[in-house]
């Protein structure tokens, strides 16, 4: 769990932005994204979607990507971040489709999180086999 806010939305805003990646934020993905903050956070189902409808109106503002990462990489310590990586993989894999611009863009937010290429390998396979 963050102390802080503000990573909790930047995380939630990522979540969205990777599922919109692709042009189809399906609600399979909508849902993956609400079961991950609602696991992550301890939020009943109203504050998880109002999460998500203020991460998804923070994301559609926002002209890049690294004021997410850079809110998440200030406080969340290493360990926590192959979390991130592993629930981005997530969002990535629900609607059972992985497009190039998903997969270019958990490069790009696993490089700005300072996570190593093999800890990304290792977050995607997790997800994959539990998939």
């Amino acid at each position: 769990m963050l102390p802080d806010g503000d990573a909790r939305l930047a995380l939630t805003a990522l979540l969205v932005r990777i599922a919109r990646s692709d042009n189809d934020y399906s609600p399979q993905e909508k849902d993956r994204i609400d079961q991950i903050t609602a696991r992550r956070y301890g939020l009943g189902p109203g504050a998880t979607s109002a999460l998500r409808q203020e991460a998804e109106n923070l994301e559609a503002e926002a002209p890049d990507t690294v004021r997410f990462t850079r809110a998440i990489k200030d406080a969340i310590p290493y360990e926590e971040r192959r979390a991130v990586v592993q629930a981005l993989w997530q969002v990535v894999l629900a609607d059972g489709a992985r497009a190039d611009e998903e997969d270019a863009l958990v490069r790009m937010v696993t490089n700005f999180l300072g996570i190593s290429d093999r800890d990304s390998a290792l977050a995607r396979q997790a997800v994959d086999t539990s998939a």
